[in-house]
């Protein structure tokens, strides 16, 4: 009989450790370039895509490379270890998620934020009945 509490009690402290360690993992903090590269750890970087800068797929490598402005401003070299998202060009704005590693963002993710088509077009400010 207390063999079995004990395995149950080993259990459930594995499952509330792996829990915690998990919830750690994914809370990933935001913020602007210019801290990320001071932090050594996963960040997310809310900006973006400067289409005027280079862009380019390398096949070989299987890694796509842009260069992306955060919200206050700073402009920095991102490399993502796969192909461009298939709506980046229409993006509003660009969230990565990565480190900052030998003077470039390195990104495990790229999301997307893309003009809403539910969304009410402006309008020149006359009501029409």
């Amino acid at each position: 009989m207390k063999l079995k509490i004990v395995i149950g009690g080993i259990i459930i402290i594995a499952a509330v450790v792996f829990g915690a360690l998990s919830f750690v993992e994914s809370n990933v903090e935001y913020m602007n370039f210019d801290r990320a590269i001071s932090v050594k750890k996963k960040v997310q970087v809310k900006g973006v895509w400067i289409k005027k800068k280079e862009s380019a797929f390398n096949a070989n490598t299987r890694q796509f490379t842009f260069y992306m402005k955060d919200d206050s401003g700073i402009e920095q070299k991102v490399i993502f270890s796969g192909a461009r998202p298939n709506n980046f060009e229409i993006a509003d704005a660009i969230v990565v998620k990565g480190k900052y590693e030998n003077g470039t963002f390195h990104a495990s993710e790229i999301l997307t934020k893309c003009p809403s088509k539910y969304e009410s077009k402006p309008t020149d400010g006359k009501t029409s009945m």
